[in-house]
């Protein structure tokens, strides 16, 4: 149980005297480390939305800057539409249906570096950069999953296939976790801009 909404779905269960049982399953917050980046260096999750002309949020990205500041890692889950209406629809009642989307980690990484030129340009102190290494994960779990190590520019230009897409902002990392990212990395310069603060941490 990991969302509120398995919560709110216990609660009503026992609320409506129905008897429940809480079976475990495997959930990408901890398939992630398939990656190699550590679980307990992970900070707070986020969800990175579609964008639209008139909804264009932001918070998912200061989410991710308080987790960098304390040196975690931020799993972002990406946006799934599935079974939406268009407002024309919607207004006039009809019962169609859009067609299902999901965000990839192209997509993400794309509303990310928008957003940092953005701030940049306001003179922010920034959270990330063009540089930052990221981690993009597909179908983790499947015999075809794809994981892919690079900067967060490399990952924009990345085609990892089919959904469902997940993206990692890596924080410090221990040399292991630099060694299994190099497993995974898009190019072989991917890595390049990590820098050695101590005898065991990196950073982006």
């Amino acid at each position: 149980m990991e969302a509120t909404t398995h919560s709110d779905l216990l609660l009503r269960a026992v609320h409506a005297g129905i008897p429940y049982r809480v079976i475990h399953n495997a959930s990408i917050m901890n398939a992630v480390g398939c990656c190699g980046l550590q679980l307990y260096n992970f900070g707070e999750t986020v969800s990175i939305v579609f964008w639209t002309d008139s909804w264009r949020p932001e918070s998912f990205y200061d989410k991710i800057k308080r987790n960098r500041d304390a040196g975690m890692h931020t799993l972002c889950l990406l946006d799934i539409k599935v079974k939406e209406q268009s407002m024309d629809n919607l207004m006039r009642g009809r019962k169609v249906y859009e067609p299902p989307r999901y965000m990839t980690v192209a997509q993400a990484a794309t509303q990310l570096l928008e957003i940092i030129s953005n701030r940049r340009h306001r003179g922010d102190d920034l959270a990330l950069t063009e540089e930052t290494v990221c981690v993009g994960l597909s179908r983790v779990g499947a015999d075809d999953q794809l994981i892919r190590a690079g900067t967060l520019r490399e990952l924009e230009s990345c085609d990892l296939g089919g959904p469902l897409h997940s993206l990692v902002v890596t924080g410090q990392l221990h040399p292991l976790e630099v060694d299994m990212l190099r497993l995974f990395a898009s190019t072989t310069n991917g890595l390049h801009s990590l820098k050695m603060t101590d005898s065991s941490t990196y950073v982006s």
